[in-house]
């Protein structure tokens, strides 16, 4: 498909990628009520997956980003936003997520896409969906792309897919965010996951990891040397981001697609945008704002109307559905 011309114009605070980046988490104070099930994991241990539902037989299948959950600000925001519209959400909490410690010593990495199939079926199952769609931020969109592009026998109940600010070359982004601009946001995704690995080494001792590797970790690609890596079988951070990266998978999407990547997004490099891999694409359709920061593309400061990705998100799912 032609590289799609971008409806998002914000106003002139807002083409500050990093106080578009920020403006949501800071200051959108919208709250959501969730209903939980439990998926027990073939490997004995399980998933939270959280229902904002409206009696639709379309639902979304939401995926957060790094360190996210289901209580993250732009998941709060889309779902909402989608059940006014009567669309039911299903926010995905990633292993160790949801408020509560997984029952392994590994938990997500941005291409472990089984707990997706597994939340996927367990949608199936309910009897009460025939449309399904998934939706992907950051990292959730690079597995949102990975489990497009690698699922052959797809259930016909998926209708397509949205990926929103996604690293999609995982070294290249990676590469990034050790650099000067983004160094506040790298601190604040180590500090977490080196608190939780460490946590994790107190409870699984056997494990494969070494504290004083984890605790000297400063870069992701330190943290994944030290943890993901170990922990998921890849010999090293490179052979994990070359395995997992998404862009890869794009030439084997077979559904519809929608990939939006803001050209302000300090997380991605100039490998991030997969403009070759979409510019012929018949199922996968890029849009490149110029603005939007990463997760960012907020619309106004006043009353309701940051709504400009959710609102794309939906023209998109109703198109799909329409042509059905």
């Amino acid at each position: 498909m032609p590289l799609l011309k971008s409806t998002y114009k914000p106003p002139v605070l807002f083409r500050n990628n990093h106080f578009n980046t920020a403006y949501k988490t800071l200051f959108f104070t919208e709250i959501i009520n969730y209903s939980r099930e439990r998926i027990k994991t073939i490997d004995d241990d399980f998933i939270d997956l959280d229902f904002s539902s409206v009696g639709s037989e379309t639902v979304v299948l939401a995926l957060h980003g790094l360190e996210g959950s289901s209580q993250s600000k732009y998941i709060i925001s889309v779902l909402n936003y989608l059940n006014s519209q009567n669309i039911d959400g299903a926010a995905l909490n990633f292993r160790g997520c949801s408020g509560e410690d997984n029952n392994k010593p590994y938990a997500y990495h941005s291409g472990k896409t089984d707990d997706v199939d597994l939340a996927i079926n367990y949608l199936l199952s309910l009897n009460k969906y025939r449309n399904i769609f998934l939706l992907g931020y950051s990292m959730g969109g690079n597995i949102a792309l990975k489990y497009m592009g690698t699922s052959k026998n797809m259930p016909s109940e998926i209708k397509g897919a949205a990926a929103i600010s996604v690293p999609c070359d995982l070294k290249g982004s990676a590469t990034v965010l050790e650099s000067i601009p983004n160094i506040l946001y790298q601190n604040m995704f180590m500090k977490t996951l080196k608190e939780k690995s460490l946590l994790k080494l107190m409870k699984f001792p056997e494990a494969n990891l070494n504290k004083e590797t984890i605790e000297n970790a400063k870069t992701f690609k330190d943290f994944d040397n030290a943890v993901t890596a170990p922990l998921f079988g890849y010999k090293n951070a490179d052979d994990y981001w070359e395995r997992n990266s998404g862009k890869q998978f794009i030439s084997e999407i077979y559904k519809p697609t929608l990939l939006i990547n803001a050209l302000d997004d300090s997380f991605l490099s100039e490998s991030c945008f997969p403009f070759s891999e979409t510019e012929n694409h018949q199922k996968v359709y890029f849009e490149t704002p110029k603005y939007g920061g990463h997760v960012g593309f907020n619309s106004t400061f006043f009353g309701k109307d940051l709504l400009w990705s959710e609102k794309r998100v939906y023209q998109f799912i109703k198109h799909n559905i329409s042509q059905i």
